[in-house]
C-alpha cells in the first residue's frame, strides 16, 4: 500500500485558501490571496523543491490542477520541481472537467473516496496531494491521509477555507520532522499515529495529596 500525503501551505488559524496570488480562489469573498508573498525567500523554494523531488503521483482537485497546468507544461526544465511535476502521473478530481490536456493526466470519476482508496492500494509511488481545499476535506473526513507537510506562516486572516474544518475526524499525529525558516515559517511534517489518546489529570478517589503534587 502507497502512502498518501498532503502538502500544503497554512496560516496560523488554520487558513489554507489562495496563497499564491489574490485571483487564486477569491470564493466566499476572499480578499487576502497571496498571503505567502511577504515571506517567500530561497529557503521555503528550497523545501518545496525537497518535497516534490519524486517519484510521486498527484492527486488533485479541479482548481488546484487548472493552476498547476497553466505553468507547469510551460515552465522552463531549469525551474525547481517542473521536470518531476510534469513527468508525474495526475489523477485529476472533478464533476466538471471533460477534457485533461497536462500530459498523464487523469480523470476520476465515480465514488472519489473508493478511487482513492484502490490508488492506495496499488503498487507505486507515494500519492500527493497540494492544495485541493475541497478534496482535502473529503480526504480527511475519510481518514485517508497518512501524511502532513504544512508549512506553517506567521499570520492570521480569521477567514477563509481551512486545513481542517467542520467534519474532520478525531485522529493522532506524531512529528516527524519539523525546522523554522528565516522568515519564521515553520515546516512540519505528520505522520498518522493511531487514534486520539485521551486521559485526566483528575485525582482519583484513592490518591493521597503527595502523588497529586
Amino acid at each position: 500500500m502507497r502512502k498518501l500525503v498532503a502538502l500544503t501551505f497554512v496560516t496560523l488559524d488554520g487558513v489554507m485558501q489562495a496563497p499564491g496570488g489574490p485571483d487564486e480562489d477569491p470564493t466566499g469573498g476572499f480578499k487576502h490571496g497571496g498571503w505567502v508573498a511577504g515571506y517567500w525567500d530561497d529557503s521555503v523554494g528550497n523545501v518545496m523543491a525537497e518535497q516534490m523531488k519524486g517519484p510521486y503521483d498527484l492527486v488533485l482537485g479541479r482548481k488546484t490542477y487548472e493552476l498547476f497546468a497553466a505553468y507547469w507544461p510551460h515552465a522552463g526544465a531549469e525551474v525547481q520541481g517542473a521536470k518531476e511535476l510534469n513527468s508525474a502521473r495526475k489523477y485529476v478530481v472533478s464533476t466538471t472537467l471533460a477534457k485533461l490536456e497536462w500530459s498523464n493526466s487523469v480523470l476520476l470519476t465515480g465514488d472519489v473516496v473508493q478511487e482513492i482508496r484502490k490508488l492506495k492500494q496499488q503498487q507505486g509511488p507515494e500519492l500527493q496531494v497540494h492544495g485541493s481545499s475541497n478534496l482535502m476535506q473529503t480526504l480527511l473526513r475519510s481518514d485517508l491521509v497518512d501524511e502532513l507537510r504544512l508549512k506553517i506562516f506567521p499570520i492570521t486572516l480569521g477567514m477563509g477555507k481551512r486545513l481542517f474544518a467542520e467534519g474532520t475526524i478525531p485522529v493522532g499525529f506524531k512529528l516527524l520532522d519539523c525546522k523554522t525558516l528565516s522568515t519564521g515559517v515553520i515546516v512540519a511534517t505528520y505522520g498518522r499515529a493511531g487514534p486520539v489518546k485521551t486521559g485526566s489529570f483528575a485525582a482519583s478517589p484513592t490518591s493521597s495529596a503527595e502523588e497529586v503534587l
